[in-house]
């Protein structure tokens, strides 16, 4: 199935359902009175969490979701029943938001979780309600209210602990295979990440953690090049980036060292609080140097970076290093 990440559908909630004139008239009983009942509430639009959802191509080819109109009062008393509330499943980790305002109505973060996106109408009164000593054959009712109407942008965010970070062919792919039993498209050529990759790393003794691999970020991307940048929102939820660079790249010219500040560059002027988000350098395809070389390439780098945080070093080929960065 593939993965839509964004989609703009209209929720109407069911009107409310008018109340009823009516009088009752029954053989042998003159001047029966008013009679008439109110209407029904008109039904709510709900959003409800799936985890079996993970992504929302649906609402590509769905876009309108209506609850059902309250039923008008009737005579003898008679209430019109409610309109039944609409439930719309959702993927864990959709944002909502409100076009027209721009407001964030929330996020759905847990399986089974319910948000109210429109409200039903209110029931209209029928004329029973509008007696009195001096009125005794009211002819007054109110109709129902309207049900909201909104525009909505239904945002999936994936939820991971970890996120891979790094330009294209730098080995997330790769990496995020040799850890988990995800199995993205791997292969010698920049951008076979199309779309948001979710793997499940299990560490043994009930201990596991969810990595997310991303498009690779280039430069210029803020201004709309590339893919990466469309999806960093994915790494806004997780609570550790991993930043993936090739200390062995195939042209001799490309320093790792302006790869790597070309991106912390692009993730600045993204905005929001990933750039503050704790990061961990690690530097991929060990396995094309001879031990000396790499350490030459690390020190270099770590040096032109003034890098102070963590440092790992990886093979997706051969494991060096992958059980190592697993467990930190």
């Amino acid at each position: 199935m593939k993965f839509v990440d964004e989609a703009i559908i209209k929720v109407e909630a069911g009107d409310g359902g008018n109340g009823c004139v009516s009088f009752r008239r029954e053989k042998y009983i003159p001047k029966g009175g008013p009679d008439g009942g109110d209407g029904g509430d008109g039904g709510h639009v709900i959003l409800v969490g799936d985890e079996g959802l993970n992504t929302l191509v649906d609402f590509r080819h769905k876009r309108l979701h209506r609850a059902e109109r309250g039923q008008n009062g009737m005579s003898r008393q008679m209430y019109g029943h409610k309109g039944a509330t609409l439930y719309v499943r959702v993927p864990v980790g959709t944002r909502v938001r409100d076009l027209d305002t721009d407001e964030i109505i929330g996020e759905i973060l847990e399986e089974g979780q319910e948000m109210l996106v429109a409200r039903g109408g209110k029931h209209g009164l029928g004329n029973i309600h509008f007696k009195s000593s001096t009125n005794r054959a009211p002819r007054q009712s109110t109709n129902g209210t309207q049900g909201e109407k909104r525009n909505l942008s239904l945002e999936l965010i994936v939820l991971a602990d970890v996120g891979l970070l790094g330009m294209p062919n730098a080995g997330k792919s790769s990496l995020i295979a040799k850890m988990s039993h995800a199995r993205p498209k791997v292969a010698d050529y920049p951008f076979t990440t199309l779309y948001p990759n979710l793997g499940v790393v299990n560490l043994g003794q009930g201990r596991s953690f969810v990595i997310a691999d991303i498009p690779g970020v280039i430069e210029g991307a803020a201004e709309g090049a590339g893919l990466g940048l469309q999806f960093l929102k994915h790494l806004s939820r997780t609570r550790l980036v991993l930043h993936l660079v090739d200390i062995a790249p195939l042209d001799e010219n490309l320093n790792p060292a302006d790869e790597v500040r070309q991106l912390i560059a692009e993730v600045e002027k993204y905005g929001g609080d990933l750039a503050d988000r704790e990061r961990w350098l690690v530097l991929t395809k060990k396995d094309l140097l001879l031990d000396e070389e790499f350490e030459e390439k690390k020190e270099r780098l770590l040096a032109e970076l003034d890098w102070k945080g963590p440092v790992f070093a990886v093979s997706s080929v051969t494991g060096e290093g992958v059980d190592e960065l697993a467990q930190a």
